[in-house]
């Protein structure tokens, strides 16, 4: 099963959670939650999985816990279909 590790920069207490873009090689990530107790990393994880398709098992914080640069395990995909999977929509 493919899996793959993407860094992550995440900025919490957003007014709502969605992919900002990308950050150099980092993906930039607004999240409405905050950095207590976990959510932060909780609704990353589960706004991920969602725009990925997967589920929200497949999707896991493997470093920078306490930090907002961050690794994340996604499962299920290589780094290019994550990549593709978090591209914004072309316009027809």
């Amino acid at each position: 099963m493919p899996s793959c590790l993407l860094p992550v920069k995440v900025i919490p207490n957003a007014p709502r959670t969605a992919v900002a873009g990308w950050l150099g090689e980092a993906l930039k990530v607004r999240v409405q939650a905050p950095p207590v107790e976990g959510r932060a990393n909780a609704a990353l994880c589960a706004g991920l999985a969602e725009r990925l398709g997967l589920p929200g098992s497949a999707v896991s914080v493997a470093r920078g816990t306490t930090a907002s640069r961050k690794l994340v395990r996604i499962e299920g995909l290589d780094l290019a279909a994550v990549r593709q999977g978090l591209a914004p929509p072309e316009n027809p």
